[in-house]
């Protein structure tokens, strides 16, 4: 996870070069800032579609309740709003704020706390958070300080209301981009655009083909400090793709590398091989989640988990000074075993 407000961007969408130059001006395209970071929306214009103008605003109408609703990163936001009020305390919230408690309290549950909504003092003490003050090796007593106001459980939804019974804060930076390109999508379907692409901060989804036939395709990025080199190539029809790395997310103190992901375990940074994984969903949200899941268990609980639950994953591990990855069955059902 970055420190910026949302994910970075790690899994590329291929551009239009791909599509064909007989139906390139059948595709249309439109896209700007968003987040700290990017979005962009590719779909096929014609039949019952809104004109693109309007799809524009639509989808910029939405990427700014979100960042109203969402953003750590702006003082008058609805969830620093909350994350201000002391313990005992309830706000009324957006019902897409309420939306993500409870999909991010299941997440939570399913993997036994490996994703935590309530991690920002933490996000904080090591300089990843919004209030860091750089990156540092804070101490035992340090972490144990922060994480006395950390846990989900604090957190409870209660009619049109969010209620804390501790001082926690909460960061939707694991499954906020994720919900966004959710409501893009859901937009653009409402407005009659049956084939399209969205990404977001490098949270992506798709559906539908484009006018010659072929299937939208994205490159799922390899593991490399200082290039972008597309490992695999997959094709998405109704599915949403997200990737959680630490490759180009970490600090190095004393020889040691500290990743930004933490894990709300241990209030520390994880310590293991997981280079990258990749999720495969037909939700973006929850894809989004689970590629934060997998990242904080590491490989071979990863792997496991996914494997357990049927999640459609893609690890890229390291071993000494090559990556080597490793695939689900039902990754492996959507998109075959080898590399392409």
């Amino acid at each position: 996870m970055a420190h910026a407000f949302l994910q970075p961007v790690i899994v590329a969408a291929l551009a239009a070069a791909l599509t064909g130059c007989l139906f390139q001006d059948k595709v249309e395209s439109f896209g700007g800032p968003t987040m700290g970071s990017t979005y962009s929306v590719k779909y096929v214009a014609g039949g019952e579609a809104a004109d693109k103008a309007q799809l524009q605003r639509d989808t910029e109408s939405i990427l700014a309740d979100v960042d109203k609703q969402l953003s750590t990163y702006r003082a008058d936001s609805d969830i620093e709003t909350f994350n201000a009020l002391p313990a005992g305390e309830c706000m009324a919230m957006p019902s897409g704020v309420r939306q993500l408690v409870v999909a991010g309290q299941q997440l939570s549950d399913e993997s036994e706390g490996a994703l935590d909504l309530t991690i920002e003092p933490l996000l904080n003490l090591w300089g990843f958070g919004p209030q860091g003050r750089g990156e540092r090796v804070p101490s035992a007593e340090e972490i144990a300080r922060a994480r006395q106001n950390v846990g989900q459980h604090h957190l409870r939804v209660d009619g049109e209301q969010l209620c804390k019974d501790r001082a926690v804060q909460v960061d939707f930076n694991s499954i906020a981009a994720g919900y966004a390109v959710d409501q893009v999508a859901a937009t653009l379907e409402s407005s009659g655009v049956s084939s399209y692409l969205v990404e977001i901060t490098g949270e992506l989804k798709a559906r539908g083909r484009k006018p010659d036939g072929a299937p939208w395709r994205v490159a799922i990025e390899a593991p490399r400090d200082n290039e972008r080199v597309a490992q695999r190539i997959i094709e998405l029809d109704g599915f949403a793709v997200s990737t959680s790395g630490d490759y180009r997310n970490y600090f190095e103190r004393d020889g040691k590398r500290y990743s930004h992901t933490l894990d709300p375990q241990t209030g520390a940074p994880i310590d293991h091989h997981l280079a990258a994984v990749t999720v495969v969903d037909p939700s973006t949200l929850r894809a989004d989640g689970l590629s934060t899941v997998l990242m904080v268990l590491g490989p071979e609980r990863g792997l496991a988990y996914a494997a357990e639950r049927k999640i459609a994953a893609f690890f890229v591990v390291r071993e000494g000074q090559e990556f080597v990855s490793r695939s689900t069955e039902a990754f492996d059902e959507l998109f075959g075993a080898g590399a392409e």
